[in-house]
């Protein structure tokens, strides 16, 4: 059995390196650092992210009460918010079941942090200064609209094909086995084109995708001007996705819609049908400040800047060594 670290101690001490230098951008840009519980009595009710669960059986649970690990700090960083923390960032272990390959371990490194009076757009500044700085040399950038990327790319417009309309796409593309997919929504369609034909593609460099579909708003705004849009991006690093970014939803009674929404198509997938974050939905009613948010990999960010071609290679103990 192997006791050693996966990580070289080359890149050991990169992330040391990087950490540091994260913290110190934020603390120079006034952004406070927080720390957040890692076990809840709630958790994510994404059909797409499944949570690993642990049991207290400690004083004040006689028989035994059900706790998650966080997929993110979000929700509690919200509460946060909503008592007028200000700007606020945080470094942290996550978890998620079910993630395990080239560029996942269901035990991952992420950072996430929060502008107050920053919409989406202001925020993708934001999240391109820290970048830049933390690479060994300044890249090329993009912004580009999720309509225009599907255009260029595949010639489509994602906001108007049907589920079957997609499907002929991904098998005029060469999508294994598109003609047999058991996929019967647009959004799992777009999201195979997306993954399966147009990441492969993206220039080197850095690429903001903005304006995603209402549909996969998950926790950002509607646009005011267009309710197709949601006001969210994701930034991808030659090809990599990074970072998660959304204009964040204030609305607790969105919130819960879209909350019980998840828990329906989690139900149609025969998926755990995990408590709804009460707190968090009360923070929302009690008012979070106008602000966006961002959830950036550092073990992705970590294997660009180390040339690293598997996430092991830039973990001490990845799942196979823990």
């Amino acid at each position: 059995m192997e006791w050693r670290p996966a990580a070289t101690p080359e890149r050991l001490q990169a992330r040391a390196q990087l950490l540091a230098k994260v913290r110190d951008h934020f603390f120079r840009t006034g952004v406070m650092e927080v720390e957040t519980p890692a076990c809840s009595v709630a958790t994510v009710t994404d059909p797409t992210i499944d949570s690993l669960a642990t049991r207290y059986s400690g004083p004040g649970a006689a028989d035994g009460r059900m706790l998650y690990l966080h997929t993110s700090p979000e929700f509690s960083m919200k509460r946060l918010l909503a008592a007028g923390s200000g700007a606020i960032f945080q470094i942290c272990r996550v978890f998620r079941d079910g993630e395990a390959g080239r560029f996942h371990n269901p035990e991952f490194t992420l950072l996430e942090w929060y502008r107050p009076g920053y919409d989406h757009h202001r925020l993708m500044d934001d999240v391109a200064e820290l970048v830049q700085a933390l690479l060994p040399a300044r890249v090329a950038e993009e912004r580009i609209s999720y309509a225009a990327l599907f255009h260029r790319h595949l010639g489509i417009d994602p906001l108007a094909l049907s589920p079957q309309a997609l499907r002929r796409v991904a098998g005029e593309q060469g999508v294994a086995g598109a003609d047999t997919l058991d996929l019967t929504d647009r959004d799992s369609w777009l999201d195979l084109l997306m993954t399966h034909c147009i990441e492969p593609v993206l220039p080197p460099g850095l690429c903001f995708v903005y304006d995603y579909p209402a549909s996969q708003a998950s926790l950002a705004r509607i646009r005011p001007d267009d309710p197709l849009l949601a006001e969210r991006f994701e930034l991808y690093l030659d090809g990599l996705e990074l970072a998660n970014g959304f204009h964040e939803l204030a609305d607790a009674v969105e919130q819960r819609r879209r909350f019980r929404h998840d828990l329906t198509c989690r139900r149609a997938l025969g998926k755990s049908q995990p408590p709804l974050d009460e707190r968090f939905l009360s923070a929302l009613e009690a008012g979070l400040p106008d602000c966006s948010g961002v959830a950036l990999g550092i073990d992705r960010l970590l294997m660009r800047i180390t040339g690293a071609d598997h996430i092991d290679q830039v973990l001490a103990f990845p799942l196979e060594r823990a």
